[in-house]
């Protein structure tokens, strides 16, 4: 690796960290520069600026993570005629371990990315994950839409979110939930069983037949 690339490397590296731990405006390019124990002049010349950078650390996750998803996707409508829940939030579970493999503690760092993403309306980031990655969400969406073909575009939207919601929370804390599990329970549990212990929880509420509880307008309360 050159020696560009390894400034590179190690501002993404610095950055996805601190922007996961503090968030995005709580972290300045100061700091991350102190981590990354580089200057300034190299954020500026590799990234150019602030949100830029912020878009290279989603970018990064969201290359390796989407690869692999579509791999994942695409054996899973290739071989099923009829898909269910359960199935197609299973082609998560490898990509998200692969980025564990390439990244130390990937997973987590990413969901936090994404977490802080949606808590501070980064609005930049939205859009550039639906520039260059809204073929992945429409692909999943419409596998979802097979194993469940009743649901309104509406309902959808709203249990999607619910459920990557609850997806992200979780694998955003893994760490603390393994260490109640053997402190508590003595039962020591990795990334990968917390996913497929989380799987059939999402998948039934998902699933479920249960109507929303009716909304009262002002007037009705």
């Amino acid at each position: 690796m050159s020696n560009k690339s390894q400034t590179k490397a190690k501002v993404l590296d610095a950055a996805e960290l601190l922007f996961a731990e503090h968030g995005f405006a709580e972290t300045s390019l100061r700091e991350i520069t102190a981590r990354a124990e580089v200057n300034l002049a190299s954020v500026n010349y590799h990234f150019g600026s602030k949100k830029s950078l912020i878009e290279a650390v989603f970018d990064r996750f969201m290359e390796s993570f989407t690869n692999q998803l579509i791999t994942e996707m695409a054996e899973l409508d290739k071989n099923s005629e009829q898909v269910t829940v359960n199935q197609v939030l299973g082609t998560l579970v490898k990509p998200l371990i692969y980025i564990d493999e390439i990244r130390p503690n990937g997973s987590s760092v990413f969901m936090k990315l994404l977490g802080r993403a949606y808590a501070e309306t980064q609005g930049h980031i939205r859009r550039f994950a639906m520039e260059r990655y809204s073929h992945v969400l429409a692909r999943f969406t419409r596998l979802l839409h097979k194993a469940s073909p009743s649901l309104s575009p509406a309902e959808m939207f709203w249990r999607l979110h619910f459920m990557l919601g609850s997806f992200i929370f979780t694998l955003a804390g893994h760490e603390a939930l393994q260490e109640i599990s053997e402190s508590d329970f003595n039962q020591a549990v990795t990334v990968e069983q917390i996913i497929n212990r989380l799987i059939p929880f999402l998948s039934a509420g998902f699933d479920s037949n249960e109507a929303p509880a009716k909304i009262m307008s002002a007037g009705e309360a």
